[in-house]
């Protein structure tokens, strides 16, 4: 089996008039940090991505809600759903479960706690542009009491536009631990792409993948670092709360590309999926275009 690579992975992402990741501390309104005024995106958002594309596609997720009596199962009843009897339950999980060979995961047995640390980590995803939330309100489709022509109202708190960057390592040490293969590799970022377009809910329809990028190296241990720092957003507009679209600004990885070249010598290989409608620069003739189709 050929373990997963050490890797470098970024991703951007957009949307338009949504929510891409509501704090339930805060009326469900989008994560944003006031002070630098860009959105925010946690990992565990981008992880549920994965995994839900994934389990559509007939692969077996262990973190997931699954119903049990009256309410969820809890950790001790989701691993006896999914290993049963197993002896070796840590070794069932990982042969059974994509996720937990990915992204690690913690489940219980008996009066003992197993935990695995995953060999693929994304850390919290900001927004390249400056954006706002904006609240906005409008009406339910039905009265507010029975009787009533009054209607409910539907207040929610969107985005008007915003572009992220997702930034995460493949760790080659832990791939092994795990046995997380490079087939397992190409199924993540299959689902981080089309399940990021895929996910067609009320609040996060519309949301598109624009570029994936891979820096695949030599030796475990291996990586630049901080990728989604480096990248650069240059547009015609005034203020970047005016931005509303790819139309709208174009991205420089001028540094990253640099720091390729830098560091050339430590690098197997590099490969990207970009969307037609997002202008990039620049693309190196070195580095490998894929596709994950439409």
């Amino acid at each position: 089996m050929s373990y997963a690579k050490q890797s470098e992975i970024l991703f951007l992402w957009d949307g338009e008039s949504w929510n891409p990741n509501g704090d339930m501390l805060n009326a469900n309104a989008p994560r944003y940090d006031e002070i630098s005024r860009k959105a925010l995106v946690s990992d565990v958002r981008i992880k549920r991505t994965i995994r839900d594309f994934l389990e559509s596609r007939g692969e077996e997720i262990f973190v997931k809600e699954e119903p049990y009596k009256d309410g969820l199962a809890d950790g001790k009843r989701r691993v006896k759903s999914v290993v049963g009897d197993a002896k070796d339950v840590e070794k069932a999980i990982l042969e059974k479960c994509i996720d937990v060979r990915a992204f690690g995961g913690v489940f219980p047995v008996e009066k003992q706690t197993n935990s695995l640390t995953g060999p693929i980590q994304f850390k919290m995803s900001k927004s390249i542009n400056e954006t706002e939330i904006v609240y906005v309100k409008g009406t339910g489709a039905f009265a507010s009491k029975e009787g009533k022509e009054n209607k409910t109202f539907r207040e929610e708190y969107i985005l008007p536009y915003a572009v992220f960057a997702t930034y995460g390592v493949i760790n080659a040490l832990n791939s092994e631990k795990t046995n997380l293969s490079e087939e397992d590799v190409k199924k993540i970022l299959e689902g981080l792409w089309l399940g990021t377009k895929n996910l067609i809910s009320r609040s996060k329809f519309g949301q598109m993948p624009r570029f994936l990028f891979r820096i695949i190296y030599k030796e475990p241990g291996t990586y630049i670092g901080g990728l989604d720092n480096l990248i650069k957003l240059k547009s015609s507009k005034v203020a970047e709360l005016e931005i509303r679209s790819t139309n709208d600004y174009s991205i420089d990885l001028s540094e990253i590309v640099k720091l390729t070249e830098t560091y050339a010598d430590k690098i197997a290989s590099i490969e990207y999926v970009c969307d037609d409608y997002i202008d990039i620069t620049p693309l190196p003739e070195n580095w490998e275009r894929k596709s994950f189709g439409i």
